[in-house]
């Protein structure tokens, strides 16, 4: 099977991303949050090394969020039917984005602190 060209392989990930925005609500959340960051970044003019903690964690979050979903989508497609298995899988998948959620406003914290007080 031959590989599509790059730009095909770049407009499909941008459709995952697409998706992900018109169909997640977490995902939507977690956008929101990432917006507002971006505007507390230059509302309080965040130093470089601060700027990037806050966008590390952000992608990290969003990251964490559609790889759980992708693992929930699969988990529903093996298994369709409620089984024990598959909920433990996605609990554990969804626990990862919730730690990662917990790190992102802990480096918000710890970041903002000193430009706000």
């Amino acid at each position: 099977m031959r590989k599509p060209p790059i730009h095909k392989s770049f407009l499909n990930a941008f459709r995952g991303v697409f998706l992900m925005i018109k169909s997640e609500r977490n995902f939507q959340l977690e956008l929101l949050a990432f917006i507002i960051n971006l505007l507390l970044i230059f509302y309080l003019q965040l130093s470089t090394v601060d700027t990037a903690l806050i966008l590390i964690v952000s992608f990290a979050v969003l990251t964490a969020e559609i790889f759980n979903t992708a693992i929930e989508k699969i988990c529903d497609f093996i298994q369709p039917k409620f089984d024990k298995r598959i909920g433990f899988i996605k609990d554990i998948s969804a626990g990862a984005v919730i730690l990662m959620a917990v790190l992102s406003v802990i480096v918000g914290i710890l970041v903002y602190w000193k430009y706000i007080f």
